[in-house]
């Protein structure tokens, strides 16, 4: 799913988010979100969050399972 989109994220979804220190090699760390902190509806380059550990970044990709799978 796509994390330019606010409504495609929420509070306690498991996301992969590029880190400041890691846009130019595109690295993507995988966590829960704690906080999202862009507060507009969309932005360009993935919607701003906190996860779990405290780690914040831009949201590449909603990471979603399939019924029965985790």
């Amino acid at each position: 799913m796509d994390g330019k989109k606010r409504a495609n994220i929420q509070v306690g979804k498991k996301v992969k988010v590029v880190q400041k220190a890691d846009q130019r090699t595109g690295k993507l760390t995988e966590g829960v979100v704690a906080r999202l902190l862009t507060k507009s509806a969309t932005h360009l380059h993935g919607i701003k969050v906190m996860l779990e550990n405290g780690v914040v970044g831009r949201v590449q990709e909603v990471i979603t399972t399939e019924v029965g799978k985790e």
